[in-house]
């Protein structure tokens, strides 16, 4: 089984990013200006204002940091396994002046990497936080209700959260490429990864199995050198299989790797809380189609065309499910939409926001 792994592993690592490696010396030097070139397409703000951050006491009385900007209307975006709620900020700066957005650090991301979690299942203990969350933007607003925005893991938790507290403190939801289900079914072939789920999951189990016996190690450092390049190899597939085009490629690539000097540094700050929602992930039986019944408010389903994650053929089934969706298929993007198509996202998103979607 492991030579099976391992194989796959090779396979799959070979597929994601050889297409690009001939050209990676050439967009070392253009990521730059591929992201500048991007970043003038979207319009900056007309009144600057200042990032801050505030904190809300959720269960188990944890502390929760989170940023917020802008002025205006509240607005709620729920960020992607592994990813800093900030890095929303090139999207929603040209908002700040209509809305106040904020942005949640879910328990061991970001600015709240340091909070673990208390609970192996930590999808309902995410979506046991964002109730408070919630519910703490509405008391301060004093409103009954507030838009919601997500993206893959940040959306699967909404799906927790409508299955367990209902739409009623939801006015709308956004829908950033994520199914309810994660393992495939008899009746539900649109898990995480589609029909390479199995295949993908094999790669994952392993390196679940690898670092097991350092799981109590704090610092990423301190891990065998084999185990570190092992573990960085396979963090760069998952984020190569998260994009389509390839630019976006190429940027990971640039970002992500680590010669063999630096990676005896590297000091990666989140790796084992990963590890721990990895394993969940594996583990439980994520299926959260029953909530649908729950959602009655308007629903945008946002869909990479080209996602490798989740299909967008069952995807699309999500949006025929709910009574008052709306579809948008955005052809060239993969699952990471804002880094596939950061533009198209943002028109979406500021479409969204103002209301102008309807069903």
């Amino acid at each position: 089984m492991k030579t099976q792994t391992s194989a796959n592993y090779s396979h799959l690592l070979s597929d994601s990013y050889h297409s690009v490696s001939s050209m990676m010396s050439t967009v070392a030097n253009s990521t730059t200006q591929l992201l500048k070139s991007t970043i003038k397409r979207i319009p900056t703000p007309s009144t600057p204002y200042q990032l801050r951050t505030i904190d809300i006491e959720v269960a188990d009385d944890t502390i929760l940091p989170i940023s917020v900007i802008g002025q205006g209307p509240p607005v709620i975006m729920f960020h992607a396994y592994g990813m800093d709620a900030r890095e929303f900020l090139p999207f929603i700066l040209p908002l700040a002046n209509k809305y106040t957005l904020y942005l949640p650090h879910l328990r061991g991301f970001g600015a709240a990497q340091s909070i673990r979690l208390t609970q192996f299942d930590f999808v309902r203990q995410y979506a046991d936080d964002v109730d408070k969350i919630i519910a703490h933007i509405c008391q301060h607003h004093r409103i009954q209700s507030l838009p919601v925005a997500a993206i893959s893991m940040g959306a699967l938790v909404m799906w927790a959260y409508f299955e367990r507290y209902g739409d009623v403190k939801v006015s709308r939801y956004l829908n950033i490429d994520q199914s309810p289900v994660i393992h495939n079914q008899p009746d539900w072939q649109g898990g995480l990864f589609g029909t390479r789920q199995q295949e993908v999951f094999s790669i994952f189990q392993e390196i679940i199995d690898i670092t097991a016996p350092y799981a109590d190690v704090e610092s990423f450092t301190h891990l065998p050198f084999a185990l570190k390049r092992r573990a960085t190899d396979i963090e760069r597939l998952f984020s190569l299989l998260s994009v389509n085009r390839t630019r976006s490629k190429a940027i990971i690539q640039v970002l992500t790797h680590q010669n063999d000097h630096k990676l005896v540094f590297y000091d990666h700050s989140t790796w084992n809380h990963k590890r721990q929602c990895l394993q969940a992930y594996l583990q439980l039986p994520y299926d959260f189609r029953a909530a649908i019944d729950k959602v009655s408010i308007p629903v945008v389903n946002l869909i990479g065309g080209r996602s490798k994650l989740y299909d967008p053929k069952w995807q699309q089934k999500v949006t025929q499910m709910l009574p008052n969706a709306t579809e948008i298929i955005l052809p060239h993007s993969g699952h990471a939409v804002p880094l596939d198509e950061p533009v198209g996202f943002y028109r979406v998103l500021k479409a969204f926001l103002s209301g102008q979607i309807s069903h």
